[in-house]
């Protein structure tokens, strides 16, 4: 069985944004489907020899951005409002599409605008 994740110690990223981009993609990409219960902090903590506060910064993140949901003593589960993000940012295609051919941008450039946002920081899910 693939594990969950996989944390590589040298690289220069911080092993919580590893663990958050690994579920997040996962999630994004339905691997990890809606309702899918994931590991407790202390579980994933153990098995990835990590601290428990860096399991759960990643969660917490993951929360915040609407990707996973905590129902107490219950778990942390894989939320709808995923599939509902996904939805909301087909929506701002569309609209960036329509401001693209307004403006008289071609699709190459149209492309680096967004490279150069997601690569700025600027597409950061805001912190609710």
């Amino acid at each position: 069985m693939r594990p969950l994740v996989v944390i590589d110690p040298a690289s220069p990223v911080p092993p919580f944004e590893q663990l958050r981009a690994q579920l997040a993609r996962q999630i994004q990409d339905r691997t990890l489907a809606v309702g899918t219960r994931l590991p407790t902090i202390r579980r994933l903590a153990a098995d990835l020899g990590l601290a428990a506060n860096t399991v759960g910064r990643a969660y917490r993140e993951l929360e915040e951005a609407g990707l996973i949901e905590t129902r107490g003593p219950a778990g942390s589960f894989v939320s709808a409002a995923g599939e509902k993000g996904r939805e909301r940012a087909h929506r701002a295609a569309a609209e960036y599409a329509a401001v693209i051919a307004r403006a008289g941008i071609g699709t190459d450039e149209a492309l680096r605008i967004v490279r150069a946002a997601l690569a700025n920081g600027l597409a950061a899910p805001p912190s609710s």
